[in-house]
């Protein structure tokens, strides 16, 4: 388990943190709470805390205007695509994200087997 902090909205419903593994994800207010997702779209590496969020539900690329949804990931524009989120939780009074831990890079063989599955 990696807990990311996610610091304060400064008056932002959108940023960035990062985890010290290097890895990024946006956070955004919504609902009077926080949802963490990837920082960057998968269709294109878009940066996600510059779209905007629709109803509190989606999230929107500002590069390509693919939609996500910020509860399942899942993508409404097209469904290759899927969107990391990223459970938020309390501790102590701050609020973080758990990110899990940094996925284990895969060979070549490994990334070309998994495309071929679909994944």
């Amino acid at each position: 388990m990696t807990l990311v902090p996610l610091g304060e909205p400064d008056g932002r419903d959108a940023w960035v943190v990062r985890a010290d593994d290097g890895r990024s994800f946006a956070v955004f207010a919504v609902d009077g709470g926080f949802r963490v997702t990837d920082a960057v779209c998968p269709h294109n590496r878009g940066p996600l805390e510059q779209g905007w969020t629709r109803d509190g539900r989606l999230v929107v690329c500002p590069w390509h205007w693919y939609r996500f949804s910020l509860d399942t990931g899942r993508c409404e524009t097209a469904p290759q695509y899927r969107l990391g989120v990223y459970p938020v939780v309390d501790r102590d009074g701050v609020q973080y994200a758990d990110v899990g831990d940094k996925p284990v890079a895969r060979s070549w063989a490994e990334r070309l087997r998994a495309h071929s599955r679909g994944e």
